[in-house]
This record gives C-alpha cells, sequence and structure tokens, in this order.
C-alpha cells in the first residue's frame, strides 16, 4: 500500500489570491505553512508546453479576458484593505515568464530555502512592483537570501530544472488543479482564497461535528405541508 501522502498547497508567484493565502496562513496558521507540501504552478512558457506535450499534458489554462482582470484588480484592493494592507504595488508584468521565478524556487528549494525565497518573490512582486520576470530580480532576492545568485537567475535557461519544472506542473494537473491557491488533504481538495480555513480546520483535525441528520418529509405523503397550488413535482424528477 502507497504511504499517504501530505497535505499539500499549490501556489503561484503571479497570483494575487495566492499572496493572500500565503499571508493568512503564516499570520493566523504558521504549524500549518510547516506541515504541508509547497509545491508551485504557473503559466508555462512555449519551452515548459512542449515538455508537457511530449507527456501527454494538458494545463487547464484559458486566456484572461479584459472584464475578469478589472475585476481582479478591483478584489485584489478589497482584499488588501481588509487585511490592513496599505503597500501594496499592482505589478507591471512585460512579457513574463513565469519560469523564471518559480523554476529560481525549485533551486532555492534544493537549498532548504525555498519558503524564505517565496516570502521574498511576494513582497517583491505585490509590496515592491518588481517584475519578478527579470533575472536581475531574482537575482538580487537570491543576494538577499544569501544564495547562489547566478542559479536562481538563470533557473529558466537550466534543462534540468525545466524538466523538473514540466513534472511539477504534470502532478498538478494529475491533482486536478484548476486555479490557485489549490490545497489538498488526503481525498479532499479546496480551491481558492475563502477555502484556505476548512483546509486548515482540516489538516488540524478541527472540523467542527456534522450537523444530525434531519429527515425531509415526502410531499407526495404530506401535501399539508406545500402551499396551495404547491407544484409536487412528477415522476421524472427535476424538470
Amino acid at each position: 500500500m502507497a504511504p499517504k501522502r501530505r497535505p499539500r498547497w499549490y501556489f503561484s508567484l503571479r497570483s494575487p489570491y495566492s499572496w493572500f493565502a500565503y499571508r493568512d496562513l503564516m499570520t493566523a496558521h504558521p504549524e500549518v505553512l510547516d506541515a504541508i507540501d509547497w509545491l508551485p504552478f504557473w503559466e508555462p512558457d512555449e519551452g515548459t508546453a512542449k515538455l508537457l506535450a511530449e507527456e501527454g499534458v494538458t494545463l487547464p489554462i484559458v486566456a484572461m479576458s479584459r472584464a475578469k482582470n478589472f475585476y481582479i484588480l478591483q478584489d485584489t484592493r478589497r482584499l488588501a484593505t481588509d487585511r490592513g494592507l496599505t503597500e501594496i504595488s499592482w505589478p507591471i508584468d512585460r512579457a513574463p515568464c513565469w519560469e523564471v521565478a518559480h523554476l529560481a524556487w525549485i533551486a532555492a528549494e534544493d537549498e532548504g530555502r525555498g519558503k524564505d525565497f517565496v516570502a521574498a518573490a511576494y513582497r517583491a512582486r505585490w509590496q515592491d512592483g518588481r517584475n519578478i520576470s527579470e533575472p536581475e530580480v531574482i537575482a538580487e532576492i537570491a543576494d538577499g537570501l544569501g544564495l547562489d545568485a547566478q542559479r536562481l537567475s538563470t533557473a529558466a535557461q537550466d534543462a534540468e530544472l525545466r524538466k523538473r519544472g514540466a513534472a511539477l506542473l504534470a502532478e498538478s494537473a494529475h491533482d486536478g488543479l484548476f486555479g490557485v491557491p489549490f490545497f489538498i488533504n488526503g481525498r479532499d481538495k479546496y480551491w481558492g482564497l475563502d477555502r484556505v480555513e476548512p483546509f486548515v480546520r482540516a489538516v488540524l483535525g478541527t472540523e467542527p461535528p456534522a450537523p444530525p441528520a434531519t429527515a425531509v418529509p415526502d410531499p407526495a405523503t404530506h401535501a399539508e405541508l406545500l402551499p396551495v397550488g404547491g407544484d409536487q413535482g412528477h415522476a421524472g424528477g427535476c424538470g
């Protein structure tokens, strides 16, 4: 029998919702972040997409509409205000290549500093307005963490890191990911910022007891429960 997998979450250095989830967990439940596996997700460039295609993997990525983009801008401001975050700077991504930052995370994780890299990259992107697709920015982050700036800033050019990154993205597809943040505990999956707390309760084993089951009267034998003229349906079910 295969060993049970640890709880895990898929984060993205691009997503503001992933950043908020990270901050919420770091503020209220750092012990959960220490008890789960961290896995990155990003929109692959042509090179990584080719590696995925060779393995028959298709990611559920769709182009964002202009309306959705404007909504996320508004929603991010609201969520930041709710959290007392006044120093937020929406980054301008010029020709983003998300491998630059996410493959650099793999290199940092190899040195046991993946979590520190995430914190620094989120701060650079969402509070300093830096473009984390620029190798120079990644080099500065690496320098600040005492890591190999050359290796991290050129991670997107490393064939081995590319393969490992593609394998992580393939794993996300096998896990059924369709958006971030995405959490998994056993067979249960939790998507979105508003599912952070249910995931935390599941990991900590503090789920509230289920309400007692209540019998639902059958309208066919309890017609008095229906208002006059109430539709009792038909034998075919909903319709």
